[in-house]
């Protein structure tokens, strides 16, 4: 299977200033554009003040100072541009040069405090390239590939029962997501020195790559992937199905036959995932086996870089969740079984309940490391920023 597991290797960031002084002496080189998309873990959800957490680790300090500028503040890159289309009840456009911000966003067109991959995909282009480069991204939060991104080789999704009877996911707006982000794409393309100002028309561009990092809600999804097929196939088999297709289909719209493919591995839950976790997952990772895929599209396994010790505090939390609504619920097995705690006796039971299972050392760490949930990889730049890197090797890797 051409699947490849790509670890913290971290120090390929160190030419940028070669490369920079390369830029200024070399002819003028093509603009390297890269398109990036998904839902909500390629919107990204790890907030800036998560950052100091890479400090911690040797492997990932030297990654933290490429990640900031001389004055201690996110990198703005010089030679990287973004352009990215996302939203919640409007859709709109944030573009710039690269920096942190470029994560999930309440207002499209402002920075919101926060990083998905984008961030070191690019620095690690702008240190390994003497061209410039160009970042397309498109990313909408709890959205799927079977309806949301459907791509038009799937035809049109066909409305369940379930679906007639709750008024959801209407056919004619099947595939929706993958239109605006085909759509925004060549639009941006259409007139790149809009948004990079460096564009020189005489150079032209390059189509150099695609990230796809998604899947939650299709894995959570029963209706459209029973448990138990009635045909006997894997459960996620049509996954694999759509997410070949949509490969096609973006090569095919965006006229670039051999674009290089990386799809992003979920890795929730991390190097021990669970039986329908470790089902997606293979499933997601199969189109890079196809024949016709080999050597232009690669799976990038991403549990490697989810945090276990954050993860572990966040199971503690969780506990303190079940716990408070054990507590409201009047369950018989616990202290408010009769019904008799008032509100405040609740939460002054929950703060007791938190001091006994969460060290104060780890609190720290949390407050350090984490800045979301679990399906959002913990909200950890650290784990978004390896991330980022894995996905920018693998498609220069592609490319050789």
């Amino acid at each position: 299977m051409n699947k490849i597991k790509i670890l913290p290797v971290l120090l390929t960031l160190a030419a940028t200033v070669a490369t920079s002084s390369a830029r200024c002496a070399d002819a003028p080189k093509p603009l390297k554009v890269f398109i990036l998309a998904g839902q909500s873990n390629m919107e990204g959800h790890a907030k800036v003040e998560t950052f100091d957490y890479l400090g911690d680790d040797p492997a990932t300090a030297p990654l933290l100072k490429q990640m900031r500028g001389a004055d201690g503040m996110p990198r703005v890159c010089d030679h990287v541009w973004i352009s990215y289309l996302t939203g919640g009840q409007t859709d709109g456009e944030g573009f710039g040069k690269l920096t942190a911000g470029y994560g999930s966003r309440s207002n499209p067109a402002e920075p919101g405090g926060k990083i998905g991959p984008e961030f070191t995909f690019g620095l690690t282009m702008d240190a390994k390239l003497a061209e410039p480069v160009l970042i397309i991204k498109t990313a909408w939060g709890g959205k799927s590939l079977y309806y949301d991104f459907r791509p038009p080789s799937a035809g049109v999704y066909p409305q369940s029962a379930a679906d007639v009877e709750k008024g959801r996911n209407p056919p004619e707006k099947s595939g929706h997501y993958y239109r605006l982000m085909i759509e925004h794409a060549r639009r941006v393309l259409a007139d790149p020195k809009r948004v990079c100002p460096a564009y020189d028309e005489k150079a032209g561009y390059e189509l150099a790559g695609f990230v796809w990092l998604q899947g939650w809600n299709d894995m959570v999804t029963r209706d459209v992937y029973p448990e138990k097929p009635a045909d006997g196939r894997p459960r996620y088999a049509d996954y694999s199905k759509w997410l070949a297709d949509l490969i096609r289909d973006v090569r095919k719209d965006l006229q670039a036959p051999q674009l290089p493919f990386v799809i992003g591995v979920m890795g929730v839950d991390g190097l021990e995932p669970n039986p329908h976790i470790a089902a997606f997952r293979k499933a997601m990772a199969a189109p890079a086996a196809l024949p016709e895929f080999q050597g232009t599209v690669v799976a990038v396994e991403t549990a490697p870089f989810w945090d276990a010790p954050l993860a572990a505090i966040a199971e503690k939390f969780g506990e303190i969740r079940q716990m408070g609504y054990y507590l409201k619920t009047k369950h018989k097995n616990h202290a408010n079984a009769d019904g008799s705690m008032t509100d405040q006796q609740q939460r002054e039971y929950l703060k007791q309940f938190e001091a006994k299972l969460i060290s104060p050392e780890e609190a720290a760490l949390w407050k350090r490391g984490a800045s979301n949930a679990g399906y959002h990889y913990l909200g950890c730049a650290k784990t978004f920023a390896l991330m980022g890197t894995a996905f920018a090797e693998a498609v220069l890797a592609l490319q050789k």
